[in-house]
């Protein structure tokens, strides 16, 4: 009966593996941000997602060329910028030249009385033409003044001039040898922006390659190097060292483990089997998650897999009590309520994250509950039929003599063990400051050089500050346009007041239609501009004809069609366009990005001060910490519902008050005792929470070994030899991750390879001393 048996749970677990590799060859990967977003996100938190996301300042990539003299540099940067407005997957590529901006221009010169916001009816009475006219007479002898003899027959009110000194705003580069360069003149600069959304990474990453591959063909390729940063770059960057260490590690740590359980066990064929349980339970996880949320995030993924070690444990425990003798199913039906109850105890730590208000939260768990179960019962009904007949741990009669002995001289370090304790808790109450850190720059992957160089180049440059930015709301389109009109001009105020640098605006590409017919209305009928000009010139050196253009452009832009968004196509103008007005479900939303902020309260209080505008000031940085601290303390809440109902499922398994005390212990020990060494060091963030779940997760199952009841002492210390074994596989695994530079990496690895150390260290010392020796006798 069980030759079928067994073969029927092979082929069941073939078929299983096959279906959930079919799931996943279906599955779509994600790293949308909006999968960490409460169920139902407050509108501040949608607005933040959005932006991270699809915003304009996630879509700039910030370009430097430094290492050689300024002109150089200068013509590299002309040809860099020449190559890159050839490539489609760039909307915009600007260094201070006025090359590749014919269709901006011709839109702006061809619809400047509609756009510009001087147009008003004093500028062109005849007082106002006059103290135009005055201005040209001076501009004319000016660096200016070849520009303004082209432009000044049809645009004497200099609209084009104010359009584009507003559409530059008042933080400009320094500019030699005709395009744009740093204060010091060491580094010649330029700004593109990518016609991919920021949180594309695929795309971003082709962009990157993209651009430089046009720095070594401009000749870029002696002294001058090239400098990228920008929101995109970071995502790119942060992603391949992510991977690269979890890869590297995880192989690293593959090799070693692999070359430990082949010399402890001997068999190339156990050393396969003992890496069953984890394969199938990651799978399977991936498949539940899939098949529950419709797509798997990779921050999911990451930890998931992670999380999943565990399993590593259950193929340990069976391989290393296998006896001759003994069928190795009836060594499983021995230890079986044990293992059974050190899987649900991880269950219900796990099981909580299912009914948190995040998705990736609920993620993250049911990938680690499925992985777990069906970890376990590959162990339980599979690996039993696979395993080579009459295979014993030979390494176990040459370890046990030390491992008991280890064991023996355990207890008498109870007390030492106490006073640890209460050091750890003491110094955790008397913790200066708070324990848990809601500061992402702090778990940021970037180098803090690469965020330095990050705030000099947008410094210099005068892009849109990647933290603020101003949102207004309305019912419709025209409704956030005339809003954000009244918003910008609250800001100019600010702007003059010191309060910022800049800001940029959608009414600046595409005023209300409001605003544009009051332009229109500001125009005088020809005969009374024609009456206007001719009063204004008198005793001025100018010839009446010459601005005969000006006077027909007049009366075409009176009865002109409104400028809508078909107007700016062909322009660098259409995207800008697009990101800074957006539509979100039946309402409209405009986006106005601000620049060098020095008093955000200050200009928050400009802002409320308008009726109606319905804006807020959005600081995202704040915000994003804000959803962060949310995301942390819910995460923790439902750790602490997790631990109660591990203590519930412990009274109803052992049915004994001093048992479950005894399981207990050794887990609280190694929490708060890690807890401590990991506070004294920083603060703790989200992802030493996973870590702590993780040690809870792994140090039950030696607990709850150490307190299982045994029938001999051999029995025992092939128990004893199993956990160690199954400790140092889990410290060797993680504790590599400690090594990585990777904050994420990094925090889940040290937690994990500190707390599994001493929760095996606490089972041992905190066991009965007599069980420890001879055994609990049933």
């Amino acid at each position: 009966m069980r030759a079928p048996a067994s073969r029927w749970a092979v082929g069941a677990w073939l078929v299983f593996v096959a279906a959930c590799v079919a799931v996943i060859a279906r599955t779509s990967f994600t790293t949308d941000i909006s999968a960490f977003l409460p169920r139902s996100p407050t509108p501040a938190q949608q607005l933040l997602v959005e932006q991270l996301r699809d915003g304009v300042v996630s879509r700039l990539i910030l370009i430097g060329i430094e290492g050689a003299a300024p002109e150089p540099l200068a013509r590299v940067s002309k040809r860099l910028a020449a190559a890159l407005r050839e490539q489609d997957g760039f909307a915009s590529v600007n260094n201070g030249e006025d090359a590749g901006f014919a269709g901006d221009r011709e839109f702006l010169w061809r619809n400047r009385y509609l756009l510009s916001p001087a147009v008003t009816p004093e500028r062109f009475s005849a007082d106002g033409l006059r103290a135009r006219l005055e201005e040209n007479l001076q501009l004319l002898a000016s660096p200016a003044g070849m520009l303004l003899r082209r432009i000044l027959p049809n645009d004497p009110t200099g609209e084009l001039i104010h359009l584009l000194e507003h559409l530059q705003g008042q933080a400009r580069p320094a500019t030699r040898d005709g395009v744009w360069f740093s204060r010091d003149g060491s580094r010649a600069l330029l700004v593109a922006q990518t016609r991919a959304a920021g949180s594309d990474f695929d795309a971003q990453e082709r962009v990157l390659g993209t651009i430089r591959g046009a720095f070594s063909q401009a000749g870029g390729v002696g002294e001058a190097k090239l400098l990228l940063t920008g929101p995109g770059v970071f995502s790119v960057s942060s992603r391949a060292s992510i991977k690269g260490d979890a890869l590297r590690f995880s192989l690293i740590a593959t090799l070693l483990i692999g070359a430990m359980t082949l010399a402890f066990y001997r068999s190339p064929r156990v050393l396969g089997l003992s890496f069953a349980p984890v394969a199938s339970g990651a799978l399977a996880g991936v498949a539940a998650v899939s098949l529950g949320f419709g797509s798997v995030h990779g921050i999911t993924l990451g930890f998931g897999v992670t999380l999943i070690g565990e399993g590593v444990d259950y193929a340990i425990f069976l391989f290393t009590r296998a006896t001759p003798g003994i069928a190795p199913r009836e060594t499983l039906d021995r230890i079986w309520p044990t293992l059974r109850l050190g899987v649900l105890t991880s269950i219900c730590g796990f099981s909580a994250m299912l009914f948190s208000g995040f998705s990736g939260l609920a993620q993250l768990g049911l990938f680690s509950i499925a992985g777990l179960v069906v970890a376990v019962a590959v162990t339980r009904w599979v690996l039993p039929a696979l395993m080579p007949a009459g295979f014993t741990a030979a390494a176990v009669a040459a370890l046990a003599p030390a491992a008991m002995a280890a064991l023996r001289r355990a207890p008498p370090l109870r007390y030492p063990l106490l006073i640890a304790i209460v050091l750890a808790a003491a110094s955790l109450a008397l913790h200066r400051g708070p324990l848990w850190s809601d500061d992402l720059s702090s778990l940021s992957p970037v180098p803090r050089a690469d965020q330095l160089l990050d705030q000099q180049l947008r410094r210099d440059i005068g892009a849109p500050d990647v933290r603020y930015l101003v949102v207004v709301n309305a019912p419709d389109e025209e409704a956030a346009l005339q809003r954000s009109e009244a918003v910008a001009a609250a800001l100019g105020v600010a702007a003059r007041k010191g309060l910022l640098e800049g800001y940029d605006a959608p009414s600046v590409y595409l005023p209300s239609r409001q605003a544009q017919r009051a332009r229109q209305a500001a125009l005088p009928a020809p005969a009374e501009l024609d009456r206007n000009l001719q009063q204004a010139l008198r005793g001025l050196p100018y010839r009446p004809a010459v601005f005969e253009p000006f006077l027909k452009d007049a009366a075409v832009a009176r009865t002109a069609p409104f400028v809508d968004r078909d107007h700016l196509q062909g322009t660098n103008f259409a995207l800008k366009l697009d990101t800074l007005l957006v539509r979100r479900g039946p309402d409209w939303a405009a986006m106005l990005p601000l620049r060098g902020v020095s008093d955000a309260a200050g200009i928050a209080r400009e802002i409320s001060a308008l009726s109606g505008a319905r804006a807020v000031l959005l600081d995202l940085k704040g915000e994003s910490e804000r959803l962060y601290g949310d995301y942390r303390r819910e995460a923790l809440t439902h750790s602490l519902l997790g631990a109660a109902a591990i203590v519930a499922l412990l009274f109803l398994g052992l049915r004994s008050p001093r048992r479950v005390f005894d399981v207990l212990a050794p887990l609280a020990a190694a929490v708060v005792i890690t807890t401590a060494v990991l506070a004294a060091v920083g603060q703790l963030s989200i992802f030493h929470l996973v870590g702590l779940l993780l040690v809870v997760a792994v140090g039950s199952n030696y607990s709850l070994f150490f307190d299982r009841r045994v029938a001999s002492g051999p029995d025992h210390s092939r128990t004893v030899v199993s956990l160690l074994f199954a400790c140092v596989s889990t410290i060797i695994g993680f504790g590599l991750l400690s090594f990585s530079a990777v904050p994420v990496l990094n925090a889940i690895g040290t937690t994990v390879g500190i707390g599994a150390a001493l929760a095996l260290a606490c089972s041992a010392i905190l066991s009965r001393s007599e069980d420890s020796v001879h055994g609990r006798h049933s």
